[in-house]
């Protein structure tokens, strides 16, 4: 079981990093071209969303690896669902498909109750 709740930590921490990094480094203007919600945000706001990401990605992996606090892995898979639960409502307010925020919400959640059970 061990096996794939990491199976299932690294892919939820790739998918996060991945999408993090593009919002952390790429212009506002680029990101708007690929998600219209940007529009809802300032530059600033989604830079903070990127790192945010990114920050939760590797909380998810880094302190279970090395074994030094790993209590945060769970922390790091908590605070990501609670920021999908924000891009659910935002992309409710826009009246688009909130489907895949609330699945990797979901899915992050389950990481984190998953860590908390085995960890």
């Amino acid at each position: 079981m061990l096996i794939a709740l990491w199976i299932v930590t690294g892919l939820l921490a790739l998918l996060f990093g991945m999408a993090g990094a593009m919002k952390a480094t790429r212009s506002r203007e680029a990101v708007l071209a690929n998600m219209p919600w940007v529009e809802d945000v300032s530059a600033g706001q989604l830079k903070t969303i990127g790192l945010l990401e990114v920050l939760g990605a590797i909380g998810l992996v880094l302190p279970a690896a090395t074994g030094i606090l790993p209590w945060l892995t769970p922390v790091a898979a908590f605070a990501l669902a609670i920021t999908m639960v924000f891009a659910v409502a935002l992309h409710v307010k826009r009246k688009e498909s909130f489907a895949p925020s609330l699945v990797l919400g979901i899915v992050a959640l389950l990481v984190g109750v998953g860590w908390v059970l085995l960890g």
